[in-house]
């Protein structure tokens, strides 16, 4: 008789179940290894492409923003307002009760996100005379006017949501406040948004 190794053939001539085992765990792993391959390039491309990612942040030189004026700058493809706001300004969106918002919550990415609307939220910390807000209105994504509306804030023109000025919605459909994007100011007169 001749001897038959145990590895090739199980008990009546049956393969090996081990075997056949790590044959299947090798070529599931490699059919795994060739559709992650396939996958890669459809993947790849739902990231940001370079010209977004140069935008992740920005840098603001706020020496030539004047007192009431407010600029535009682009960052992550999305307007961001930045008020110099005036004394006066600043004093009637302080005095606004929290009971009169439409949305208590400060929207702030600089603050924790149960923070009370206040103004002293919305605005810089120890800089209050600056308001960054993200220029989307919260409602169907449109670009508010700036220094418009009935409470001296943005108005958005499409459907009539009414902000204060600190960027709270105080009428109309919009349900949330501008939103405050992540910013800390490097100097007096420079800013970092992102």
């Amino acid at each position: 008789m001749e001897a038959t190794s145990t590895h090739d053939v199980h008990e009546h001539g049956a393969p090996d179940p081990d075997r056949r085992d790590f044959l299947f765990l090798a070529t599931g792993a490699a059919a795994a290894v060739g559709a992650g391959f396939l996958a890669w390039p459809f993947i790849a491309q739902m990231n940001p492409d370079a010209s977004e990612l140069a935008l992740s942040s920005t840098e603001i030189d706020l020496s030539q923003v004047a007192e009431g004026q407010v600029i535009t700058v682009k960052w992550r493809g999305k307007p961001v307002f930045v008020w110099n706001r005036t004394k006066d300004q600043i004093e009637k969106a302080k005095q606004v009760p929290l009971g009169d918002l439409v949305d208590p919550m400060a929207r702030n990415e600089n603050l924790e996100p149960d923070a009370p609307a206040t103004d002293a939220n919305r605005a810089a910390e120890g800089k209050e005379n600056w308001l960054i807000v993200v220029g989307v209105c919260t409602h169907l994504g449109c670009v508010p006017l700036a220094n418009s509306g009935d409470f001296g804030g943005w108005l958005c023109p499409c459907h009539g949501s009414h902000y204060d000025a600190a960027g709270r919605i105080r009428r109309g459909p919009a349900p949330q406040n501008l939103d405050i994007p992540p910013y800390a100011f490097e100097s007096d007169t420079k800013v970092k948004i992102g």
